[in-house]
Order: structure tokens, then C-alpha cells, then sequence
């Protein structure tokens, strides 16, 4: 349908190209909060149903007024930032420009010579987009590789690095889109939506943290997750029978090695068919899912989207009933994925929303702790380039259509929704977790992801790095990779560096085809075994900072995997390198040489982890297999617990608070946030935060805990103040009773 785009933006930052005029302007740019600029298209209201937004009434926001001329000059942030802008009848070189067309827009933004663009999601390649082209467009990518484009995701965020400083573009459309990243125009990065409205927005920093914290209240925050869905979780597809499940859980339990989850993939379905259970490999599934959740484990669940078409099969009988299936020439839509001839929910819909969460009431009554959406691109076996038709016809409650074409890159998004909304409804108290291939921004609202069927060899396990920092840096923090790789079979060395990789990913799943030889951490003897262990063990020991770290991401947006230009903007960085959290810095051996190498560390002194020795600058790492090179800030306080099988367990001893002697002149500081791990209570106040802080007076170090607030009881009893010395050597002062506010003074 032909618009009249004369009636766009243009005010301070953005200018519109394209008219008969050399210079209009039409003031409707507003703030929507400190250091956002929201440019709405004009007239455009239908958005609002799919919108990114964590919220469905309108952002709070004011009308910008200018008396400044806006065909020319510059748009002046708060923060200092200014950017110049122009309106001409075509794109400026100098200037951000926006042109509008009868049938898309284009955002035209000049980079400078030594601009860093990042964002994107999970885009396969550097983390740096600059001279690339990138599609946004959901797709079952398997075997993918780093020429690979479009993947599962498409998450329209870009953020620009400038001598330090940092601004974002969020495109809110959510259409097929381009977006060249000064391939074309070295100088030019141009974003082009190929149909239909955009919202723009222009988030200013100046730092990362600041663009993320405004990022993410845009979109939306991931939720805190259940502290088991942070330990080690372990996968197949497919384990199956039942004796090979119980198998796989006594196996970890019976050698140690700490495990959080069991991940049961399609083989347990009837045909394939969600939400049933094959009767034949399962006969006691209840009772096997009680048994793990004794045992500790708690098991996922695989609930594709796609609904076999077969009379009889209760959820395609109930789904009928009320019409909740997507059309195609007024009739369902069928397309074959895993049960054959299948059926699409049409999640736009609030009631079919609410049907598909009641589908999973009987895999909570059997005690199933997580949800894993697969395939909801959506994949289709037989569909135009493996998904539904263009003209696939979606209804809103409102009782307006809109295309597959105008809603592919959200139906993703609105499966997640319709699960985790459904499982919060049957268990109001208990927190959600969920898994999706597919997303779009927002999509963190309601789920962790991974990084989809990637490939057991050396380039998939580098890929990993920058392809979960770029899903961090878009909203999705809680992403991992599968260990191993999901596709053929890794040689040993290589499960074992991804096992040593995946300890520092936010989610760590093993997960591996039904072709490939097993991936469990005790395949290939008793040295590997030992070195995977001990991975998985560094994890525990280090869970109350990440889980600190995953409460910090669900309360400011702030990603728990971080480039380390996130912390050190000026410090550039890596592909390959990454912080944990704040204060630990990860160099991970992702390539096959046995050869030294240098690590370039971020600003200021560091300490090795593992050695105590204090390090500056670059370290020569000899890769031997025993180690990892993992290195924590001078000056940084990180909690640690003793090992725990699982995290329903209780740890035996204290509470370490580990202390790295600071430089003169830099901070010493920490936190520590704790809760039941389980439950929403954190919500009405059951929560325990405590900063630390440290001050170093001649050869003593003063150490202490203040309670910012302290509504619930912890496990520890007791708690061992350790201070890691610049000479290597440490000091313990143990303090008995006091769990929060606390002094130790360590010679």
C-alpha cells in the first residue's frame, strides 16, 4: 500500500531524504528517557502488537523542541555527544540521513576511519561488522559457519564505538532488513528495511554499561534465572531409552562430576509428536523424572512448536477447537517438519497463547523443571527456503492480518512468550526457564538461547567467543554453545578446550547429534576426564559471583560475558578473549597449536587464578592441556563457595570471600547477591545484597562487608576472608557468625 512518506521525522539528528523540497522538517522526535531519541513513522499504529517494547502502552516521553534550524547543525546529547546532521535530497556523506521511499526507509550513518560496529546477535564472523553485509531473517542455519548469513536471530541493534565512547541504532521492524556495514560505501553504514514502517532510536552512552542499561530498558531484561539453570546441564539427541537417561545421571553422580540438568531431545515423544511421551522407551517417565530431581537434576523438556495434523492427537484436537492454527488460503497451513504433516499455532493471538501454555500442564505435574523451543524460525521441511510462505496469514486480537512475510522475525519470539507465560501461570511462584533457537529483540523477556547446530571442530569452538559477546551485547546474555559441537565428533583435546570454554559460558550444555560418537565429560580416559572435571568444578566454586554477575544482567542489562572494551573502552580487544563477569578476564585456548602465545591483558595489574602471580601488560602462555589462562583483577573481590554436586545442595564450609591486593590508587570493591535460587521471592524483598570494600594500609589490608539489603537467611555459618598478596602468598581471617556486615583485617 502506497504512504506518504513526506509526513516522516526530521529534527536534530535525522534528517529525511527523498522530497521535492531541499529542506523539511516535521517535529515529532521524542525523548522517551534520558539519552534515547525515539523517531516513530508517522501515522504508523499496528506496530504496538509485535512491538519489542517490554510494555504495551506507549514509553513515557516528550516531544523534542528545537529552535535551531534542522536542515543543518548538530544534535547535542546531555553526556557531550553531537552528531551532525543534514537534510538533503539525497544521502548525505556527513550527515545521518534518513530517506524514505513508498516501499522502505533507509538510515544512512557516516563511520569514521577508526569506528568499531558491534550488535547484531549471534552473526557469525568477527565481532566487529565493519565490512560486511548482514540479512536479518530467521533461519534454520545448520552446519552454519562464519560465512554463513542469515542465522537463527535477528536482533536489529547496532552499537558504534568511536574513540571510546559508544552510541546505538535500534531499528525497531520487524521485517527482512539489511544492514551494510561500510561494505558498499567504506565510510557509510546504511540500514534498509525492505517493507513496511520503522521506529528508530538513537541511544547515547557514553559508556557500555550506560548503552546497555538504556538498551534494555527499551526492550526489556532478562529474568533472573533458577541458580540450577547456571550449573553444568548435560544433552543429547537423543538419550533414549529410559535405562540409558537413568545411565548418563548415575554416571556423573557416581564420579563427581557436578550437574545441574538432564536435557531429554525428541527421541522420549510418541513419533515425534510435543508433548507426548513414547509409552515403550518410557514407561515410568514420571517416575524417572522424580528420580533425577532426588538425585539433584532437573529435567528439560524439547516442546516444538509444530503440532502433527492428526485427528486424535490432543493438542492438534484442542488446538482446532479454537481455531488456533495459521492460515494459508483460508484453510490451515501444513507444512512437514519432525511428526510429518504439521500445523503452526498462531501465537499472535493472546488465546492461542494462553491454549499452547496450557499444553505443558502435565509435563509440570510430572515435575519437567525447563522448556526448550526448537525449530521456531519457524523451521518447515518443505517451505520456501526451509520455513512457512510468504503469504502464510497471522490474525491479532483486534481482528487485523498480517503476513508470515511482516511477522517471520517474531514468531520466535512470541513462542518463547506463550511458554514462559504459560509455565509462570501453572506455577506462579516458581521461575521459568526456557530455551529458543530463534529471537528477535526482546526475546530475553522470556528466554536463554545457544548459538544453534554448530560443528565439532577448532573454528566452531573460536566462533563460539564472539558469537555469544554479540548476543550479550544485544539484550541475550544468558547464551551458550553446544559443548562438543553438535555436529560429528570431536577428537579429545578439542571436547576437552570446549569443556574448558564452555566454564565460562552463561549457559553450559553438552549437547551433541544422534551420529556422533558420546560427548559426556568421561569419554576418552582418565586425563581428560580430570581436566573436564575440574572445569566443571571451577564453575561451582566460582557460582556465587556468577550468580551475583546474573542478577546484576536481570537488574541493569549489563551482559555476564563482556569484551573487554566493555570494562576498558579504550583497550580495543579480541575475538578469542573475554571478561567474566567484571573482574576476571578469560583467554581461552579455542585454536590446535601446542606452540606459546601471548595474551594481551586488559589496563592495570592483573593476577593469574591459578598461579597467584602478579601480571601486567602481556603474559607468554604455554597452552599445555592442564590449563586454562584465567586472570582476576588487582583490587577485585570475588565470593566463591566450596564444590557442590548440584545447586540444590548445600556447600560444606565457608563462604570465601578471596581479596587480590589493589594497586595504589585503584578500587577495591565486590558484591555478593544471594536468594532461594528458585522462587520469585526476590520480588517481595527475599534477597541478600552485599557490597564489599577493601583499603590497603601500609603492609595491611582492611576488608569489609556492608548489607545494602539483607531479607534472607544464606547458607554459610561461617566465612574465610582470603587476600591474595602481590608476592603470590595469601592470608586467611576467618569471621564466625556474622553473614553480612563484617570487618577483617589481614597481615
Amino acid at each position: 500500500m502506497a504512504r506518504d512518506w513526506r509526513g516522516w521525522v526530521a529534527l536534530g539528528l535525522l534528517a529525511v531524504a527523498g522530497s521535492a523540497e531541499a529542506c523539511y522538517a516535521v517535529p515529532s522526535v521524542f525523548q522517551v528517557a534520558p539519552g534515547i531519541l525515539h523517531v516513530p513513522p508517522d501515522g504508523w499504529r499496528g506496530r504496538d502488537a509485535w512491538a519489542a517494547r517490554p510494555v504495551d502502552e506507549p514509553l513515557p516521553s516528550s516531544r523534542l523542541q528545537s529552535t535551531r534550524s534542522t536542515c543543518e547543525g548538530e544534535f547535542e546529547f546531555a553526556s557531550g555527544l553531537a552528531l551532525p546532521h543534514s537534510i538533503w535530497r539525497g544521502r548525505s556523506q556527513h550527515a545521518w540521513t534518513l530517506t524514505a521511499t513508498r516501499d522502505r526507509d533507509g538510515l544512512h550513518i557516516p563511520l569514521q576511519p577508526g569506528d568499531r560496529v558491534y550488535g547484531l546477535g549471534d552473526k557469525a564472523g568477527s565481532m566487529d561488522r565493519r565490512g560486511r553485509i548482514f540479512t536479518l531473517w530467521n533461519t534454520d542455519a545448520y552446519a552454519w559457519d562464519a560465512a554463513r548469513d542469515p542465522l537463527y536471530k535477528s536482533i536489529p541493534f547496532l552499537i558504534v564505538e568511536r574513540e571510546g565512547r559508544v552510541f546505538g541504532i535500534f531499528v525497531d521492524n520487524v521485517e527482512r532488513m539489511m544492514i551494510d556495514v561500510g561494505k558498499t560505501q567504506a565510510d557509510v553504514l546504511t540500514i534498509t528495511t525492505t517493507s513496511g514502517y520503522a521506529d528508530w532510536y538513537l541511544i547515547d552512552g557514553p559508556t557500555p554499561r550506560e548503552l546497555l542499561q538504556r538498551y534494555t530498558a527499551l526492550t526489556g531484561r532478562t529474568p533472573l534465572p533458577p541458580k540450577w539453570a547456571l550449573g553444568f546441564q548435560q544433552s543429547r539427541y537423543t538419550y533414549v531409552p529410559e535405562a540409558r537417561v537413568r545411565e548418563v545421571a548415575k554416571t556423573l553422580r557416581d564420579k563427581r562430576i557436578p550437574a545441574d540438568a538432564i536435557w531429554l531431545d525428541i527421541g522420549f515423544q510418541d513419533a515425534n509428536k510435543p508433548f507426548t511421551v513414547d509409552r515403550k522407551a518410557f514407561p515410568n517417565f514420571e517416575g524417572m523424572l522424580g528420580d533425577l530431581r532426588k538425585d539433584g537434576f532437573r529435567t528439560v523438556l524439547i516442546t516444538d512448536l509444530h503440532i502433527a495434523k492428526q485427528p486424535g492427537y490432543a493438542p492438534y484436537d484442542s488446538g482446532k477447537a479454537i481455531d488456533a492454527f495459521v492460515k494459508r488460503g483460508g484453510e490451515d497451513y501444513v507444512g512437514k517438519v519432525w511428526p510429518g504433516d504439521s500445523v503452526f499455532p498462531d501465537f499472535t493471538r493472546a488465546q492461542v497463547r494462553e491454549w499452547w501454555g496450557g499444553l505443558y500442564t502435565d509435563f509440570v505435574r510430572m515435575g519437567a523443571a525447563g522448556f526448550w523451543n526448537d525449530m521456531n524460525e519457524p523451521s518447515v521441511f518443505d517451505g520456501p527456503g526451509g520455513t512457512m510462505p510468504d503469504d502464510v496469514v497471522h490474525r491479532f486480537d483486534d481482528g487485523t492480518t498480517r503476513t508470515h512475510a511482516q511477522l517471520h522475525n517474531v514468531y520466535g519470539m512470541f513462542n518463547a512468550r506463550a511458554t514462559y507465560e504459560g509455565v509462570l501461570k501453572l506455577q506462579p511462584d516458581v521461575r521459568p526457564f526456557v530455551l529458543t533457537r530463534a529471537a528477535f529483540a526482546g526475546t530475553q523477556r522470556y528466554a536463554a538461547t545457544w548459538t544453534g547446530d554448530n560443528t565439532a571442530d577448532w573454528a566452531h569452538l573460536a566462533q563460539g567467543v564472539p558469537n555469544i559477546l554479540s548476543l550479550g551485547l544485544s539484550g541475550m546474555a544468558l547464551a551458550g554453545d553446544d559443548i562438543g559441537g553438535f555436529i560429528g565428533s570431536p577428537p579429545a583435546d578439542l571436547l576437552t578446550r570446549w569443556y574448558q570454554l564452555g566454564a565460562w559460558q552463561p549457559i553450559f550444555r553438552s549437547h551433541a547429534a544422534t551420529d556422533t560418537r558420546d560427548h559426556e565429560p568421561w569419554v576418552d580416559g582418565p586425563e581428560h576426564e580430570a581436566l573436564r572435571r575440574a572445569a566443571i568444578e571451577q564453575r561451582y566454586r566460582l557460582m556465587p559471583y556468577l550468580y551475583t554477575a546474573a542478577e546484576e544482567n536481570a537488574r541493569t542489562g549489563a551482559p555476564i560475558t563482556r569484551p573487554v572494551w566493555f570494562e576498558f573502552p579504550t583497550a580495543g580487544g579480541s575475538d578469542r578473549d573475554f571478561l567474566f563477569g567484571r573482574d576476571l578476564f578469560i583467554a581461552p585456548v579455542v585454536t590446535e597449536r601446542v606452540d606459546p602465545h601471548v595474551v594481551q591483558l586488559p589496563p592495570g595489574t592483573w593476577y593469574g587464578l591459578s598461579d597467584g602471580k602478579r601480571y601486567t601488560d602481556k603474559v607468554t602462555f604455554d597452552p599445555v592441556p592442564r590449563d586454562v589462562p584465567v586472570f582476576v583483577r588487582a583490587g577485585a573481590i570475588v565470593p566463591m563457595q566450596p564444590v557442590v554436586q548440584h545447586m540444590g545442595q548445600t556447600p560444606d564450609g565457608p563462604l570465601e570471600v578471596h581479596v587480590w591486593w589493589p594497586e595504589a590508587g585503584t578500587p577495591c570493591d565486590g558484591a555478593l547477591y544471594d536468594d532461594d535460587g528458585t522462587s520469585l521471592a526476590f520480588q517481595r524483598g527475599a534477597y541478600l545484597r552485599l557490597d564489599f570494600d577493601c583499603r590497603v594500609k601500609g603492609d595491611t589490608l582492611i576488608v569489609e562487608a556492608r548489607a545494602e539489603h539483607a531479607k534472607f537467611d544464606p547458607w554459610w555459618k561461617a566465612i574465610d576472608v582470603i587476600a591474595h598478596r602481590p608476592d603470590g602468598t595469601t592470608r586467611t581471617h576467618r569471621i564466625k557468625g556474622a553473614r553480612t556486615d563484617w570487618r577483617a583485617t589481614l597481615r
